[in-house]
């Protein structure tokens, strides 16, 4: 498949080529292994843990469990995102690691041991999203859209820098047959909103969450609500996303304290009973 040109990137997907030659270690002379992200699937079932060498797949229902661990030479892994309960990983690593370098996301069947496809971009990846047959990758200024079985580009928008990869992914079509994407808009507090599903892209707008830059977001699992937090952290607003452009758009704000913090990550239950978010006051 020829390359195809996305803005001033430019990216590239291939196929399998055969099984990697990706060595499993046990790591017994003594280097320290550093916890690099941790995700959960897309119904919560289970999180991914990338690490300095390697990566971990723990269950959480019925009961926590260490479900599969590689701890690999090849290097370090800065996204590991895994589809459900299946072996179907998207793989990142960081600058150290030859075999999944930061700028390509390698889809890996964990259960043969073996590169599936990737996708190849000019910048690094900070971001992978998945629901159903779509695939979402957050560069440092850009979102891309693609069909996970065609491997096309489907649509890309431009954002502000984004170093977190701060995006997040609705699992459930709404009532429109939608899915939702948030991601970082082309102002300062500003989020971008697109709904896509069945249909192609259908609606894009944006929400002016914050005055300042934002900390972290979140969406519930069917796109409702998207709840954001700036870098004050002082607040977390929620916003009704198929609301914007009436007054009522902003549902609510929670207030968490009077000291500034830097909010690391925001939760919340499919019921949208509780609301639950870690900060570097050190606590939940």
């Amino acid at each position: 498949m020829q390359p195809a040109r996305l803005g001033y990137h430019e990216f590239s997907n291939s196929g399998a080529s055969g099984s990697l030659e990706v060595a499993e270690s046990e790591l017994t002379d003594g280097r320290k292994i550093e916890l690099l992200s941790v995700s959960y699937n897309q119904e919560y079932s289970c999180f991914s843990a990338g690490t300095s060498h390697g990566f971990g797949i723990y269950s959480c229902e019925p009961k926590f469990k260490d479900f599969k661990r590689r701890d690999l030479k090849s290097g370090a892994f800065r996204i590991v995102h895994m589809w459900l309960r299946f072996g179907v990983l998207a793989l990142v690593g960081d600058a150290t690691n030859s075999e999944f370098p930061p700028n390509k996301v390698v889809i890996w069947d964990d259960k043969e041991r073996q590169k599936l496809f990737d996708f190849s971009f000019k910048s690094d990846v900070h971001a992978v999203k998945r629901v159903r047959h779509y695939i979402v990758v957050a560069l440092e200024c850009k979102i891309c859209i693609f069909n996970f079985i065609s491997r096309l580009l489907l649509d890309w928008n431009d954002t502000l820098m984004n170093p977190k990869g701060l995006c997040c992914l609705s699992y459930y079509l709404n009532h429109s047959y939608t899915h939702v994407l948030a991601c970082l808009g082309l102002r300062q507090g500003e989020v971008l909103i697109k709904f896509f599903g069945i249909d192609p892209i259908r609606k894009t707008h944006f929400i002016s969450a914050h005055e300042s830059h934002r900390a972290c977001m979140t969406l519930t699992m069917d796109g409702l609500l998207l709840a954001t937090a700036s870098v004050k952290g002082t607040s977390i607003r929620i916003f009704n996303t198929l609301d914007i452009g009436t007054r009522a758009y902003k549902r609510y704000t929670v207030r968490t304290g009077l000291d500034m913090a830097e909010i690391y990550s925001i939760a919340l239950t499919p019921s949208v009973e509780w609301l639950a978010l870690s900060s570097d006051k050190g606590s939940v």
